[in-house]
């Protein structure tokens, strides 16, 4: 059998019980999803996958009934740590975007005319368009995503800080917007 673990949680935790599956026969996957529902209903969901390449293969057919794409990263834990990453960088994109339409609306300029011009520049990014759906504001956001994004930012900064990694600017703009989302590290 093989166990695909889909939640977003710590490269140790996958490893750990793959090593103990191992000792039944069974094999473990981290395959950690970015999309959300619509995506995985329209089959565009993102899996991104660690664990033996044979395994993954063996996956793959029923991961393409909800995802593409679907890309294999290493072994057991590097799904979770790339998803990690993301939800990093996300997290800072969060605090940029936020801050940037603030100080646009403070120098005149409405969040939404500047959302709607950005979101056509090279100052794109999914962050911006989450945060001008909501008029510029970061409460739908707390309520939905503060905790996971907590979660998670939280879980690669000790991940970075065991391997000895220095995070650098993105751990400090993801910071920021954590406390934007009043659910600081």
């Amino acid at each position: 059998g093989v166990i695909a673990v889909h939640s977003t949680v710590h490269p140790d935790t996958c490893r750990d019980l793959a090593e103990r599956a191992r000792a039944k026969g069974v094999a473990v996957i981290d395959a950690p999803v970015s999309g959300g529902g619509p995506a995985a209903e329209a089959g565009t969901l993102l899996v991104m996958v660690g664990g033996d390449e044979d395994v993954v293969e063996k996956a793959r057919p029923v991961f393409a009934s909800y995802a593409e794409p679907i890309v294999h990263l290493g072994p057991v834990g590097a799904g979770q740590v790339t998803k990690l990453l993301n939800n990093l960088l996300f997290s800072a994109h969060l605090a940029t975007a936020k801050t940037a339409l603030d100080l646009g609306q403070g120098l005149g300029v409405a969040p939404e005319k500047l959302a709607e011009v950005i979101g056509r520049g090279s100052g794109n990014s999914f962050a911006l368009t989450s945060v001008a759906r909501f008029g510029g504001s970061l409460d739908m956001l707390k309520q939905v995503a503060g905790g996971l994004l907590h979660k998670d930012v939280s879980l690669i900064a000790d991940i970075a800080d065991q391997a000895g990694v220095q995070p650098g600017a993105v751990l400090e703009a993801a910071d920021a917007a954590l406390v934007l989302l009043d659910n600081p590290r």
